[in-house]
């Protein structure tokens, strides 16, 4: 199959049973385009989810389009991300047409139990990012500081991420560097 139509279902699928947004969507983005589709590797997810923060727009949007682009460029990166939007213009739309749904009790019943599971889908999220990003010392330290200025200082997450890869570039260990150089 075409890798723009493989995109394009992919990320539709992705898209249509993602609730919550961003956050929640990288277990699904995990299983989908790292485990089964080995399209990119965990830690390029992992830096996608990181600068799709830091850009303007709906981080689902910015890590479908960087996905894309890697795979099959420009055309790639337009088809991912009309893939991810296209459930949402549809829903969207539906229920512009359907307004009396909102009030109905089973719907309002319905969404209580989404907003929970979204809960526990960004507390998995969390935690897998957690054990894939911090492997030492030195990691644990920047996560923390990062961690205490993002709870206590009321920092934008983009300069909270522009401090972290300062910090991380000063911090990393030679070892690290010598080993990035021969790739």
């Amino acid at each position: 199959m075409n890798i723009l139509i493989q995109l394009f279902l992919t990320f539709a699928k992705i898209g249509a049973v993602t609730f919550g947004g961003g956050y929640a969507m990288l277990p699904i983005l995990q299983r989908e385009v790292v485990d089964s589709k080995h399209w990119v590797r965990d830690e390029e997810l992992m830096d996608y989810y990181a600068i799709g923060q830091c850009t303007p727009g709906v981080i689902a949007v910015n890590v479908s389009t960087f996905v894309g682009n890697k795979l099959a460029g420009i055309s790639g990166g337009i088809a991912a991300t009309l893939g991810v939007i296209t459930p949402s213009i549809i829903i969207i739309t539906i229920t512009f047409f359907l307004k009396s749904f909102e009030h109905n009790v089973y719907v309002m019943h319905a969404f209580v139990g989404i907003r929970a599971c979204v809960v526990v889908l960004i507390l998995d999220t969390v935690i897998r990012m957690i054990r894939k990003s911090v492997k030492d010392t030195r990691q644990g330290l920047i996560f923390t500081g990062i961690l205490l200025g993002a709870l206590f200082s009321g920092v934008s997450p983009a300069v909270l991420v522009l401090v972290a890869a300062v910090a991380g570039y000063f911090f990393m260990p030679e070892s690290l560097i010598k080993r990035e150089d021969r790739k």
